[in-house]
């Protein structure tokens, strides 16, 4: 076994494992406002999240071809080979650099139960590994305005509108209709809007490790741009993809569904099925476009719009500022772990560098579990009453279960 080919291995292991933490950190974008009012159980939204989450995974390959282009510039546009000087095992330890950045960004947000996109963590540590071994020169400066940093920008804002629009008027219309009445009535909605979302979530977000696989295989050399145009990618790339992510999200990012769920807005059914039905259509647009939007942008955007458009409904802005600075910081952080990454395993070189991260990547993962179980939570304690706090490791976040759903 070729050492180019030991790399390829351990980036096509990262990735998966990138998608795993993908799924269980977004779980919360579909399934936290039908856990917070009740419309489902949290162990059955988690599971028909990722059900439908798989199914998503093979709708669609739009936004997977914008990622292998949208940040690194490692291949040249016209041949589709690697741009000269940039030999296979370098490319795809970029790849494999960027890629423990991001997951180590998730694993970190995950922990304090912060909402922050997985996407932007991905392309951040894209964004640093390729700033360090290439320069600016490595980087599609274009592509990453256009199809990240602006969409980032404008997507909670439209979301919010969307969502306030849908809530002031699903209250008018209903104005006459019993409180009990119309609470069960939208619950069953909740149910649809939220399978949707799921649905919508697989189109976009496992598509994106599914572009950086691609990237990889390209870079070893064993698929080409013109395969891809072609045939499309490779059937066992969106099989391992929406696997990986389908299970991530079924064992539920508990500590993100409880901040998204209760720390931003205390919800009712209509407000829920109006952020969902806001989130869904402006993610489904987004993968055709072949945009790769941040799911938790969307939906958080959604959620805050929920209590903006219902008069007296009180939205929690302190916790929603400590998102946006979790959002702000996301794409630089991981840039930052993605360019110490890359330069420890340049350091080192070949088989033993990528050994060396990998198994760095094992050590810092591990502490992260094992600092979220000091403090758990989980479908227990899930929807317990929010008491201001956020972060993991205050006493605060440690809830009794007979409180929860």
């Amino acid at each position: 076994m070729t050492g180019e080919l030991v790399i390829l291995l351990l980036l096509i292991v990262t990735a998966v494992a990138f998608d795993f933490t993908n799924g269980f950190h977004d779980t919360g974008n579909a399934m936290a406002t039908s856990i917070a009012t009740g419309a489902l159980k949290p162990k059955t939204a988690v599971a028909l999240s990722a059900a439908l989450n798989l199914v998503g995974g093979f709708l669609s390959v739009e936004v997977a071809v914008t990622v292998t282009t949208a940040v690194l510039k490692i291949q040249n546009s016209d041949t589709g080979a690697l741009i000269p000087g940039l030999d296979a095992e370098t490319a795809m330890f970029i790849i494999f650099a960027g890629l423990v950045g991001g997951i180590l960004w998730n694993l970190a947000t995950w922990l304090f139960g912060l909402p922050s996109s997985s996407s932007h963590a991905l392309f951040g540590g894209l964004l640093g590994a390729g700033l360090a071994a290439l320069g600016v020169s490595g980087i599609n400066w274009d592509g990453l305005a256009s199809k990240v940093v602006i969409p980032a920008l404008l997507s909670p804002f439209i979301a919010c509108l969307i969502a306030a629009i849908g809530v002031w008027l699903v209250f008018r219309v209903t104005r006459n209709v019993r409180e009990a009445r119309r609470e069960r009535g939208f619950r069953y909605g909740q149910i649809a809007t939220a399978s949707l979302v799921s649905l919508a979530h697989g189109t976009g977000d496992a598509q994106k490790t599914m572009g950086v696989i691609a990237l990889g295989l390209i870079a070893h050399g064993s698929l080409s741009d013109q395969q891809i145009l072609d045939d499309g990618l490779p059937v066992w790339i969106i099989v391992l993809c929406a696997g990986a992510i389908a299970l991530g999200t079924y064992l539920g990012g508990w500590r993100i569904i409880r901040t998204l769920g209760k720390g931003l807005v205390e919800l009712d059914s209509p407000q829920g099925m109006a952020a969902e039905a806001s989130s869904a259509a402006i993610i489904l647009t987004s993968s055709h476009l072949g945009m790769a939007l941040s799911t938790t942008h969307v939906a958080t955007g959604s959620i805050i719009g929920s209590g903006v458009g219902r008069p007296g409904a009180k939205v929690r802005w302190g916790v929603a500022g400590r998102m946006v600075v979790g959002w702000l910081l996301t794409l630089p952080a991981a840039a930052i772990v993605g360019a110490i990454t890359y330069v420890i395993g340049h350091l080192v070189g070949g088989v033993g560098g990528a050994l060396l991260v990998f198994a760095l990547l094992l050590a810092a993962g591990g502490f992260i579990y094992y600092r979220s179980q000091q403090q758990k939570v989980d479908h227990n304690n899930v929807n317990a009453d929010w008491d201001g706090e956020q972060a993991e490791g205050s006493a605060h976040v440690e809830v009794a279960t007979s409180k929860g759903a």
